[in-house]
């Protein structure tokens, strides 16, 4: 049996790379998995695999280490990326100050996949600059882009959309300053008033620490253009809507662990322009995709310009996006029940 781990997501009203993790794995697990939460009261068997993509302490799990210690089956662990110590400033101080000690109990697990090449050497490099030899091995996991479980968009993108209808970006992503969406509205605010003519989406949850000026910012700017849409919150059922309607997806984030809104605009059938950074060039350089470099603003406007307006580069990045191979979240959770056999 694989027990997958829920302390947290269980409870989670929000939709989180985090929560997507855990909520598909246990689909695509079936009959073959259960959830469980902290303190566990499934007394897992010496065959049996606890799982847990959550993050975790043992100031917030008490007892969690010796439970790890225990012996009692295996224990599996999904590590998705050292943000919070690489970019303090911009996190929440809670997770900073939870991190190192999290990142140090994965030592402790029998295995630990990563959800990118990047996480993979930032784990590894950080238990050598901790001095922790005993650790088990570390693997890339391919997270799944079909997000809903929907078929794969292989026809044309926005086909659904009335010929000649205003262009939609949208732009999905935590309302935090690490996913750069006020970076990005200055972006498309010199394109508006150059007399571009589309419209952005943004779609988020609020970050409670960073995000309510974020929020003014957009909510302000949305009084004066008009093509620009904030949605607080979007369920599933109109996030796939948004992605129907989407010219384009932009993501100008500064920092992630694999960057699971790229691909998923891919399975969509829906290009991304993305910033240039090496952990989503392990996904965008297959196709579909433009990398812009982060914060350039000129490389921005420009790039942006360009899949607006050019039709021909815009079928090509559509057929690009349709045509090349694509992990689905069967694949991942075949992956794992593989290795826990």
């Amino acid at each position: 049996m694989i027990y997958v781990d829920v302390t947290k997501t269980g409870r989670a009203r929000h939709r989180s790379g985090l929560t997507r993790v855990t909520s598909r794995l246990l689909q695509e697990f079936g009959g073959k998995a259960a959830p469980v939460a902290w303190p566990f009261s499934n007394p897992a068997g010496r065959k049996d695999w606890l799982l847990t993509a959550e993050l975790f302490s043992e100031d917030e799990r008490p007892g969690f280490t010796a439970f790890l210690a225990g012996g009692r089956g295996h224990a599996a662990a999904i590590f998705h990326d050292a943000i919070p110590l690489k970019h303090p400033h911009i996190t929440w101080p809670q997770s900073v100050a939870r991190h190192p000690v999290y990142m140090k109990l994965l030592a402790r697990f029998d295995r630990v996949w990563a959800v990118s090449a990047a996480s993979r050497d930032e784990l590894l490099g950080f238990w050598r600059w901790q001095g922790v030899d005993q650790h088990p091995p570390v693997e890339v996991l391919p997270l799944g882009a079909d997000f809903d479980g929907a078929p794969r968009k292989t026809n044309a993108v926005g086909s659904n959309v009335r010929p000649h209808a205003v262009p939609v970006l949208l732009c999905v992503g935590i309302i935090e300053p690490r996913k750069n969406q006020l970076f990005l509205l200055e972006v498309c605010e010199q394109l508006w008033r150059s007399g571009c003519r589309f419209e952005l989406h943004v779609v988020g949850r609020v970050n409670p620490h960073f995000g309510a000026p974020i929020v003014k910012r957009l909510k302000a700017a949305a009084k004066i253009h008009a093509g620009l849409r904030f949605h607080a919150a979007a369920d599933d059922r109109m996030l796939a809507g948004l992605f129907a309607r989407a010219h384009a997806t932009v993501f100008p984030t500064l920092a992630e662990g694999c960057g699971l809104p790229l691909l998923e605009s891919l399975w969509g059938g829906v290009p991304c322009v993305c910033s240039d950074l090496p952990v989503l060039r392990e996904n965008a350089d297959a196709g579909g995709c433009v990398p812009v470099a982060a914060n350039d603003h000129g490389a921005w406007v420009a790039a942006l310009r360009r899949v607006l307006t050019d039709d021909s580069l815009h079928a090509e990045l559509v057929h690009q996006a349709t045509m090349r191979p694509l992990p689905t979240w069967h694949d991942t959770a075949a992956t794992l029940s593989r290795a826990f056999q």
